[in-house]
This record gives C-alpha cells, sequence and structure tokens, in this order.
C-alpha cells in the first residue's frame, strides 16, 4: 500500500514546505532530545497542506516535554516510501514515519513494538481491523493512523434523469449503467484500474465475489477462481460495453475518476468520506451504499467492505526510546488524532477518538463509513512483500479487463510475480 491513503496527492514542493523542512533528518545520531519525524503530504494545496498541522502538534509536544523538539519532514506521497527507505538503507533512519505500508521494516528487526513505546492503554485503543492488519506474528508494529472504508457513491440526479435504481447486485449496477449511458452519461461506471490506485479498485470488486488477495491462511490467492470470474465479468459486462466511460480503465487513474465525478460525469463510482464532503460542497447529491454484489453470492453472503489505512512506525535508534513512546502517545491523543482526521474528512484509527471526533459529530454520514469500517478488509499490509506485490498489481491489473485480454492470463502472471517476491522475504 505504498500509496497516499486517500486522493490528496500534491506536489508539497510547488508549496515550498519540502525545501523549508527538509532538512529535519540532519539531527546527529546520538541527539536524544530531537525526534526526527518523516511525513506525507495529504494537502492538496496551501490552504490545505499538512505544515499547518504538525507545526501546531510539534509545538504543542515540545511546550509539554521541556527540552524535547521534533523536526518534521514532509514528502509527497509519491516520494515518501521510497525517501524512508533511502535513508534506512544510508543508516540514517528516521525515529518516526508516517507512510504507507510497514511490514517490510519490521521483518528487519528495525521498528519497535508498539508495547515498547506505547502505554497499554494506547495500544488497546486502536480499531480492531486496523490493529489486526498492523499485527505481524502477534506483535502490533504498524500504528493505524488515520483510516477509510470503500462505498459505491452514485450521482442522484443522473439517477433520477436516467430512470436507474440503486443497485444491490453486480446485474442491477449493469442495467444502472446501461440506462445511464442512454441519458448520456460519459462515465456510466468509472472504472479506475489505471496505476495511482488499481489496487484498491480490483480488491473492492474481488470482495464483492467472495475473493481477495489472499486465501484462509493469509497466503496469496490472486488467480483464484473467484478473482478470475470477477474480471471476466467486468470485462464483458461493463468494459466491452463501453459503460465505464471514454478513458480505458488501465489508463484511469482514481484521482481522474473522481475529478469527472464532481463534474458531474460520473454516474457510480467507489469512494471515501473525503470525496463525499467535496461532492457535497459542489452541490453535487451523493448517495451511498455497499459495494454490490455478486448475483452468485446475492443476498446469501454480505462481503466486508474495502478497508484502507496509513501506518506509523518507530525506528529504533540507540537512546530514542523514550522519546519516540513520548511522542507516540502525544499524537494518539484523541484531541490530536481527531483534529487530522477532520482537518481531511478521514477515520481515526481508535475506538476512543471514533467516538469523540468532532468530524464524526459534525457529519453524521461518517458513520457509515465507521461501520464499514468495523467489518472491513485491508491490504495485506503484514506481508513484508506486500509492497512489490501492490505494485506489480498496480502496473498490471487493468490489463486484465482489456479487449483482447484473457482475465485469467492476466491474474496468473500477477500471481507468479507474488509467489516469487514472498519467496524472496
Amino acid at each position: 500500500m505504498r500509496r497516499r491513503l486517500f486522493g490528496m496527492t500534491a506536489s508539497v514542493a510547488a508549496f515550498g514546505l519540502i525545501g523549508s523542512l527538509a532538512t529535519a533528518c540532519g539531527s546527529p545520531e546520538g541527539d536524544t532530545t530531537t525526534l526526527r519525524l518523516v511525513v506525507p503530504e495529504y494537502g492538496t494545496g496551501p490552504t490545505t497542506g499538512s505544515k499547518a498541522y504538525w507545526d501546531k502538534l510539534t509545538s504543542a509536544f515540545a511546550a509539554a516535554h521541556p527540552g524535547k523538539k521534533v523536526e518534521v519532514t514532509l514528502f509527497p506521497w509519491a516520494d515518501v516510501d521510497r525517501e524512508v527507505t533511502r535513508m534506512v538503507q544510508e543508516n540514517n533512519a528516521p525515529d518516526v514515519a508516517l507512510m504507507g505500508a510497514y511490514s517490510d521494516f519490521a521483518a528487519e528487526g528495525r521498528l519497535y513494538a508498539a508495547g515498547e513505546v506505547m502505554s497499554i492503554r494506547a495500544e488497546a485503543n486502536f480499531l480492531r481491523p486496523l490493529a489486526d492488519a498492523g499485527t505481524v506474528d502477534g506483535t502490533l508494529y504498524g500504528l493505524p493512523f488515520v483510516a477509510s472504508s470503500r462505498l459505491l457513491f452514485y450521482n442522484k440526479a443522473l439517477f433520477d434523469e436516467a430512470g436507474a435504481k440503486p443497485p444491490k447486485t453486480w446485474s442491477e449496477l449493469k442495467d444502472a449503467a446501461e440506462a445511464l449511458k442512454k441519458e448520456g452519461v460519459l462515465y456510466p461506471y468509472a472504472l479506475p484500474l489505471g496505476p495511482e490506485e488499481a489496487h484498491a479498485e480490483a480488491l473492492i470488486w474481488e470482495l464483492s465475489n467472495g475473493g481477495g488477495y489472499t486465501d484462509r491462511s493469509g497466503g496469496y490467492d490472486i488467480a483464484s477462481e473467484q478473482n478470475a470470474e470477477t474480471f471476466r465479468w467486468i470485462k464483458d459486462n461493463l468494459v466491452a460495453p463501453a459503460l465505464t466511460g471514454p478513458v480505458p480503465p488501465a489508463e484511469l487513474n482514481r484521482q481522474d475518476a473522481f475529478a469527472a465525478f464532481l463534474r458531474g460525469d460520473v454516474g457510480m463510482l467507489n469512494g471515501y468520506p473525503s470525496l463525499l464532503h467535496e461532492a457535497r460542497a459542489k452541490g453535487v447529491k451523493v448517495g451511498t451504499l455497499p459495494m454490490p454484489v455478486s448475483d452468485t453470492l446475492g443476498d446469501e453472503e454480505t462481503p466486508p467492505a474495502a478497508g484502507v489505512a496509513d501506518w506509523m512506525m518507530a525506528f529504533k535508534r540507540d537512546g530514542n526510546r523514550e522519546l519516540v513512546g513520548s511522542f507516540l502517545n502525544f499524537v494518539y491523543e484523541d484531541e490530536n488524532l481527531s483534529e487530522f482526521a477532520g482537518r481531511y474528512h478521514l477515520l481515526p484509527s481508535t475506538v476512543s477518538a471514533t467516538q469523540a471526533s468532532r468530524y464524526a459529530a459534525a457529519d453524521p454520514s461518517a458513520e457509515q463509513f465507521l461501520i464499514a469500517l468495523r467489518t472491513a478488509q485491508l491490504y495485506p499490509v503484514d506481508n513484508p512483500s506486500w509492497l512489490q506485490v501492490s505494485n506489480t498489481v498496480k502496473r498490471n491489473i487493468g490489463k486484465a479487463v482489456a479487449p483482447s485480454a484473457d482475465p485469467r492470463i492476466v491474474l496468473e502472471q500477477i500471481a507468479q510475480q507474488a509467489q516469487d517476491a514472498a519467496r524472496q522475504d
């Protein structure tokens, strides 16, 4: 999941942030009074940039811990994982990093377990699906920070004009898409299988047919019969009849699909809380519902929603354990975590912050995402090979619905690369 969580890609360099903060990683190796923090940019421009939040938080931390300070380095989401990896390889790891995956560093023995740096209460406070995803061999290493679940969004105005009904099954989704196409909607169903975040869209569809990336034992099962059936159905019933838009799915990125939805050019797509907020701000009337299930499953089974989280991790360094622990316990206080989640219309990762979140109180619709998150299935981020595997999926899964493709062959090729990556780890 080495990607930014929810659609707010921005060139931090354009904000003038990286240049002013990049010196943060120059702290001496033996300095136990300065914590080096690396975080990604969640904002979309100067007014929504993450710097203001971290400035406020680190100032408050320094005031509460005299003699201690935090130096922050901000990177764009596209760069943060690569930059942290580079720092680790150069034996210059930060004390704490926030990014899209953690298990490769945990497998190398570089991370503190949560129990080594957090209070018992703080460690026990994480929402269960997120804590499970952050756990390797019974030990919590990945500290979930903010999260989301995915629901199907539909444009109510376009549905009303087309006489379409909100779908509960794949066949109903196809019927709605056909009705929308007759009304001239450019993207009856937006299918973003481009390299930005194709692995998210793919998982949503796989889960809706009883599939997924892994089997019950946790091993990769990308080319399962359910998954092959899923992409075959998408290809034959949505892509072939041109119900997915003028842009081929393999070339459509999530951010572009979201922008088209906000313009009123999309009838349906999968989204998360921040998109709902943006749509309402633009006057788009949006309906939300769980992802429709395959007709094979029907009403007999309710598959989990797809869930996504970003992860904090604490790197081991001589003498830094106490400082890291103080900072992490401070970050995960309800007020601090809720403020960040509310700023970007995401979901906080802890039970108490979820209950106390000002965002949840201000926007009752967030409850539907919270409900979905409680039973959601996340990426297999506890597998050290997931970084490599997710990149393979992002680059290749769109090929499974290409006109001349055999979905099973494409999935088998991805599965083989996943098995090779797993063996290397």
